[in-house]
């Protein structure tokens, strides 16, 4: 039995849906239930596939991240799609909570945008990247704006409320980015957050994502509400 599945947009080419924290978004070692095996089963019951249904990966989340993610449900639509992500064409928006507020910018009040540029080197054996603040031979660019939408106390801890667009599409690009501003995710011990979350997830949330329909001349403005945990209660307590 699969879980429920929160669909953004479904047509003959497209399905985007939002990813909750913690599910792979294609199967891994783990043998865990993947976003990918919960969207095709949701698309064989909905259209009453008699077979396997085709889904074509196009990006992937981290798996203790949240949010938009896009399928194509056919091979033109997928290799498009696929394209437009390669060449950048796609704008993500993304929340980050963070602990304690960036360096440089003054506590405890919004910001305007910034932008931030490292060199990321992946360490495989360790699934983490290494920071750099200039080039380095084996590192690749990494750019981000970024700006604070709010910032206070929540409990016991300092936190802001981060939006961050990535314009290079690096792995761990956004949580090594809010570690080198001093304000490591909220959950993200591998990156320097003091606790973890429950379920080992990271306070990071694809919340929006826009590119073009594959074979229609319309733009996609895709949209994903922030899980409750730990969003509901830190943006209340933020507001």
């Amino acid at each position: 039995m699969t879980g429920a599945l929160e669909v953004l947009h479904c047509d003959n080419h497209v399905l985007a849906v939002c990813k909750p924290a913690g599910l792979p978004v294609v199967p891994d070692a783990s043998g865990d239930e993947s976003l990918l095996d919960r969207a095709r089963a949701w698309v064989e019951r909905e259209f009453e596939k008699p077979g396997r249904a085709f889904l074509g990966v196009v990006h992937r989340l981290d798996r203790p991240v949240s949010g938009v993610v896009v399928f194509g449900r056919t091979s033109k639509g997928a290799a498009r799609l696929t394209d437009q992500f390669r060449r950048r064409a796609v704008r993500k928006v993304y929340w980050g909570l963070v602990e304690g507020h960036p360096r440089g910018v003054a506590a405890g009040a919004p910001s305007a945008e910034r932008e931030s540029v490292l060199w990321l080197a992946k360490d495989r054996a360790r699934n983490v990247v290494r920071v750099h603040r200039r080039p380095v031979e084996g590192a690749l660019e990494a750019r981000t704006t970024w700006r604070v939408l709010a910032a206070g106390r929540s409990g016991s801890r300092d936190v802001a409320w981060l939006e961050l667009v990535p314009h290079t599409g690096r792995s761990h690009q956004l949580r090594a980015t809010a570690a080198e501003l001093g304000c490591p995710l909220l959950g993200d011990v591998k990156y320097g957050a003091s606790a973890p979350l429950p379920g080992r997830v990271v306070a990071l949330h694809a919340a929006r994502l826009e590119l073009r329909h594959p074979t229609r001349d319309e733009h996609l403005e895709l949209v994903c509400e922030a899980p409750v945990r730990p969003w509901r209660q830190v943006l209340e307590d933020l507001s």
